[in-house]
């Protein structure tokens, strides 16, 4: 089988593998993404010899950038603006067979053949070729029945499973992703084999199994991926809040909604709306602090009373675990922490100050935070979701119609702590931070202006209450008497 390759590039390569004589072919993930009739900007390129010095004389000829070699591994890449595909990047390699040590999923590599290096690789999709030399140029290369599967939807293994994952654990994870990326079914060999070898994820970095949950987070389908992962129990081994969501409770004949699955399909909604890692994160992980709050109260049914805080306040350490970027951690711990808030505004009668409390605190995330809230809405029932959906709405229509929205998103207090510390020769306490709620919520509220000299007149005024409050009775008995006098 031939395929046409319209790209220029290719013949330019293979043309330089000609003139030094070395069997060339575009593999991978290029090969089967162009059999999909999907773009593809990272393209494997593998050279039957010497790699590195043969991406260097591709890299002159095409004007590559940004080049980096890897002696060890006998690979070496830079990147590329072509006229055709805009800026890609090209990753050299040399046909070699690997050996794995039982404890590292860092391979030993030898120099190998076509088929040595075929066989090394995931899946059969994934173990596809594309001659690039002029004699073969666009034949087809499928050792291993990677075409069937991939007219077929399936993902399997080139060797057995077992082998596979327990060379390379980090695979177990990649068959999640492809399964939601490409909408693929997992060939019957590979959960069995995924629960069996899943122990053995503790020889992969933390770094790479957050890598891959991340790409799966931003599949079309992330669901498919992470039930994949539940199922075959590498959830239990990498990320031990999601699966203890799993499960329905019963307690006369009352139960409550599986948390677990109902998160998938908050993720799918959200992966529908956005492509914030960020925000799908805070998706998979709003309801993280559910199975600590469960309790069932008689005559009441199932309640998950402050979950939000709950789960909020578990963020910092998944975040730590993973090896998460520590940056992203105030936004994720904020959309936990608020998921919540909106849903009473959408049933009540909406005031002006609640729409302004949800702005300060929400601030600039205010948009990210309503998305959440939409996705999270999972209902059956038809009418129901319309229903909510309508609700919150109003809310939007809301907040767009108070005036100044950007102001209120940054809002700050025209006095801070510490100037109300020197106001009052105040010591840090209590007492601070009573007289700086007071002079939020009452401009909040529409008490007093956002002006400085308003809350300076109130502050004096509500530190007179409040020392007035604070006083034993006998001495404010003298003081009225005095005052009296």
């Amino acid at each position: 089988m031939k395929l046409e390759l319209e790209e220029k590039l290719f013949e330019t390569i293979g043309a330089i593998a000609d003139e030094e004589r070395l069997p060339c072919y575009a593999v991978g993930g290029y090969v089967r993404d162009k059999l999909l009739g999907k773009p593809c900007k990272d393209i494997d390129i593998m050279v039957v010899g010497e790699p590195i010095s043969f991406a260097k004389a591709v890299k002159a000829r095409l004007n590559g950038f940004a080049f980096a070699a890897f002696e060890r591994f006998r690979t070496a890449q830079f990147r590329l603006n072509d006229v055709e595909l805009g800026e890609v990047k090209l990753e050299f390699v040399g046909a070699r067979k690997e050996s794995y040590d039982p404890d590292s999923r860092k391979p030993i590599t030898q120099i190998g053949t076509l088929e040595d290096d075929l066989l090394r690789r995931d899946f059969t999709v994934n173990a596809l070729a594309i001659s690039l030399n002029r004699e073969r140029y666009g034949e087809l290369v499928d050792l291993f029945g990677g075409l069937d599967d991939l007219r077929d939807k399936i993902l399997r293994t080139p060797l057995d499973p077992e082998s596979t994952f327990s060379d390379d654990p980090l695979r177990m994870l990649r068959a999640a992703r492809f399964a939601s990326k490409l909408g693929f079914a997992l060939h019957p060999s590979i959960p069995p084999a995924m629960e069996k070898m899943r122990a053995r994820l503790k020889i992969v970095s933390q770094e790479r199994i957050t890598d891959e949950l991340l790409k799966l987070l931003m599949t079309e389908k992330p669901s498919i991926g992470f039930e994949i992962l539940f199922r075959t129990k590498l959830l239990d081994e990498i990320f031990p809040e999601l699966p203890v969501m799993a499960g329905v409770e019963q307690i006369d004949g009352m139960g409550h909604k599986d948390t677990f699955f109902h998160t998938l399909k908050v993720v799918d909604n959200i992966a529908a709306m956005t492509d914030n890692v960020w925000l799908r994160l805070s998706a998979l992980l709003h309801d993280i602090g559910k199975p600590r709050t469960k309790k069932f109260l008689q005559g009441v049914g199932w309640t998950f009373h402050g979950h939000d805080a709950v789960g909020a306040n578990m963020v910092p350490k998944i975040f730590r675990r993973m090896k998460l970027p520590m940056e992203r951690l105030p936004y994720v711990q904020k959309m936990v922490r608020m998921h919540l808030r909106p849903i009473p505004l959408s049933r009540d009668e909406i005031t002006d100050s609640a729409i302004r409390r949800l702005m300060v605190e929400a601030g600039e995330d205010l948009d990210d935070l309503m998305t959440l809230c939409r996705a999270d809405v999972t209902s059956k029932n038809p009418k129901k979701a319309q229903r909510i959906l309508a609700n919150f709405a109003r809310v939007e229509e809301k907040v767009a119609s108070v005036a100044e929205k950007d102001k209120w998103a940054k809002w700050r207090p025209p006095i801070n702590g510490n100037e109300i510390m020197q106001m009052f020769n105040l010591p840090e306490g209590r007492m601070v931070g009573v007289l700086k709620k007071a002079m939020e919520n009452a401009i909040l509220d529409g008490v007093i202006p956002h002006e400085r000299e308003a809350a300076i007149e109130f502050l004096k005024a509500k530190f007179a209450e409040l020392q007035s409050e604070s006083l034993p009775e006998q001495t404010q008995k003298k003081l009225d008497a005095t005052a009296n006098v």
